[in-house]
């Protein structure tokens, strides 16, 4: 009987994480390089960027065009274009 209440919670989490994912729409990871080029096609968009890691330092991008997110994570800061505003959250939490 132990064992099925570790498959129980094995289940519950497996729903919570396609519960997550629905929710999150269309995202949608790639290349540093194609996330720019996403940047300078939405000259007026909007970057959300987020520092983060545990042992070492990441930089996580997040913005939506035409109706998808798309999100890129790199070990350096991207040269975001001018145009595009930027805003600072605290974490990106993507679903695996």
């Amino acid at each position: 009987m132990a064992y099925g209440g570790g498959a129980a919670a094995a289940a519950a989490a497996a729903a919570a994480i396609a519960n997550a994912i629905k929710a999150s729409g269309s995202l949608v990871r790639m290349a540093p390089d194609d996330f720019i080029k996403i940047l300078h096609r939405n000259k007026d968009g909007l970057v959300v960027v987020a520092k983060g890691g545990i042992f070492t330092t990441n930089y996580q991008y997040l913005t939506s065009y035409k109706g998808i997110c798309f999100y890129t994570k790199v070990s350096e800061p991207l040269n975001i274009p001018g145009t595009v505003e930027q805003v600072h959250a605290e974490k990106i939490w993507m679903p695996s």
